[in-house]
């Protein structure tokens, strides 16, 4: 199957690499002449404009988008849908809002163009390990285009699935991505507590490593946390400012609208957050109401 790939960052050039493994034909876009240049190198075909890209692919075309979400992704649609006729298929790959993304499916259809949404997991490592696709969309498109979608899953009936209509896929990988800030901070967290034990003085990676086989916290994640901890034990160099995409505030908003208690998620954004507050003028005026009603001691800078 031969398929437009617009957008070759680090995952969307994985994804294609992947693709011309499995037997298909990739065709390219990316602003990058460098990125271009290396999937040529794979064995694909590559692009230098969005008008170049649909006319090398054959109708009805195939294109999967893997540009950040938000203004980039509504740019990169209002110069492709003109160019786009009935029948050809529109994938996001990438982890645009559910809403947008039932507003963007909306604007296809009124073109006769399909418009799956496909949140996808796996990071740096699909690559090698396949890709977990949670995909929202038709059912008929969807299938049409299993062969792709197998290829890039860890198993031709394993890691993927079409899990409802347009914005379904995108809700659910937001919601995915919610639970895992709650893992992240929980496994920072234990370790933390582990490494503050002075009087054990554990090994942290030996811990981990304890963990990863029969226990019930035994997790992939864990498995990228013993690799951590063996690379840089002391976490030298790195700073304690954690960053978010979006989607775990996203699914706290969803919770929040649906009356769905999520204490853990929430409380693991709100961590995030805290992260990067070096300056604390809360925790400064804590530390000075300490003060005015007990008398207790300050602690200057």
């Amino acid at each position: 199957m031969k398929l437009g790939m617009i957008g070759l960052g680090r995952m969307g050039a994985n994804m294609a690499q992947r693709l011309l493994r499995g037997g298909h034909h990739v065709v390219g876009l990316d602003p990058k002449p460098e990125a271009r240049s290396a999937l040529e190198q794979q064995g694909g075909e590559s692009a230098e404009s969005l008008q170049a890209l649909v006319a090398k692919l054959p109708t009805p075309r195939l294109l999967w988008l893997m540009v950040p979400a938000g203004d980039v992704t509504d740019a990169t649609l209002t110069n492709l849908l003109p160019l786009l006729g009935a029948g050809d298929t529109l994938i996001d790959g990438g982890n645009s809002n559910y809403h947008d993304t039932l507003r963007r499916a909306e604007m296809a259809a009124e073109q006769g163009i399909d418009y799956l949404d496909c949140g996808t997991s796996g990071g740096i490592w699909g690559l090698a390990e396949g890709y977990s696709l949670m995909i929202g969309g038709g059912e008929a498109a969807v299938e049409r285009l299993r062969p792709v979608f197998e290829t890039l899953a860890p198993g031709k009936e394993r890691g993927w699935g079409r899990v409802g209509p347009a914005g379904a896929g995108h809700f659910c990988k937001m919601v995915h991505n919610g639970i895992e800030y709650g893992l992240m901070q929980a496994y920072a967290e234990g370790f933390s507590i582990l490494r503050h034990k002075e009087a054990f003085d554990f090994d942290l990676v030996q811990v981990a490593d304890i963990w990863r086989e029969g226990s019930v916290v035994r997790s992939w994640l864990l498995d990228l946390c013993s690799d951590a901890l063996q690379k840089n034990p002391q976490m030298i160099g790195i700073a304690p400012y954690v960053a978010d995409s979006g989607e775990g505030r996203w699914t706290v908003a969803e919770a929040i609208e649906l009356n769905v208690p999520a204490p853990v998620i929430t409380l693991a954004l709100l961590q995030r957050l805290r992260s990067r507050d070096a300056e604390s003028y809360a925790d400064r005026l804590l530390a000075a109401l300490r003060n005015e009603f007990g008398g207790h001691a300050i602690k200057k800078e």
